[in-house]
């Protein structure tokens, strides 16, 4: 089926989280950035981008609110998408002062969930930094397994080589919350 044609939703909740696609106007509200503090309308470049790939089916970006005085806690969502499988690789962020807080593994159950039931996708990956424990932790608890380590995988900004952990889970492996 043609991507343009499905019908997938912008937005979804857990239960402490609305889940969501970025909107024109969201750009005062997701800056800063994990890595960069980028200004106000690169940021609201982002989100405008963001929506716009979204409805093409490109990219599938999230930003991630609390339910309770909708703050942004977060990103989220799924890119690298191959259609023909389909498959998608799930990548997430946290804000400083959300993290520890079970947010993000509540965010990537929910998407995991959303993408196999909404999105039929057979097979969903993420790769953490093999440094990276948290990451690492929560995709675990999400249910996807280690498939691999890919050795020097990425460099940081200062040329540091960096290993990257390959974890997937399929649908046949994919156990739903209501389960």
């Amino acid at each position: 089926m043609n991507p343009l044609l499905r019908d997938i939703p912008e937005q979804f909740e857990t239960e402490r989280l609305v889940i969501r696609c970025p909107r024109a106007g969201d750009g005062t509200i997701v800056q800063p950035w994990a890595l960069v503090e980028p200004t106000v309308d690169a940021s609201e470049a982002f989100c405008r981008d963001g929506h716009a790939a979204y409805l093409l089916r490109q990219s599938l970006p999230m930003l991630l609110f609390l339910k309770s005085g909708n703050v942004y806690a977060g990103g989220s969502g799924m890119h690298q998408l191959d259609w023909s499988v389909p498959k998608f690789e799930v990548g997430y962020w946290c804000r400083k002062r959300f993290q520890g807080q079970g947010l993000i593994t509540e965010a990537v159950k929910a998407i995991t969930e959303f993408a196999f039931t909404a999105l039929d996708a057979r097979r969903l990956e993420s790769l953490p930094d093999a440094q990276n424990t948290a990451s690492r932790c929560v995709v675990e608890r999400a249910g996807y397994v280690l498939e691999g380590v890919m050795r020097h995988e990425r460099a940081t900004a200062q040329g540091e080589l960096r290993d990257t952990c390959l974890y997937a889970i399929t649908r046949d492996r994919f156990k739903p919350a209501s389960s």
